[in-house]
């Protein structure tokens, strides 16, 4: 599924992998719905995830 639609995204996913200029920014584990709008952003807007 590609959205941009945050609410929607993190209802329906378990994993998701967030992209910045075309690179995978990070993939974040949403098993348990607790996936913020806020930590999508972050890497949305290039920071990297912590591994």
């Amino acid at each position: 599924m590609i959205s941009s639609e945050l609410p929607e995204v993190i209802g329906m996913a378990d994993r998701i992998g967030v992209m910045h200029q075309g690179r995978l920014t990070g993939i974040l584990d949403n098993r348990r719905r607790q996936v913020t709008q806020e930590q999508i952003m972050r890497l949305a807007s290039g920071e990297e995830a912590q591994r």
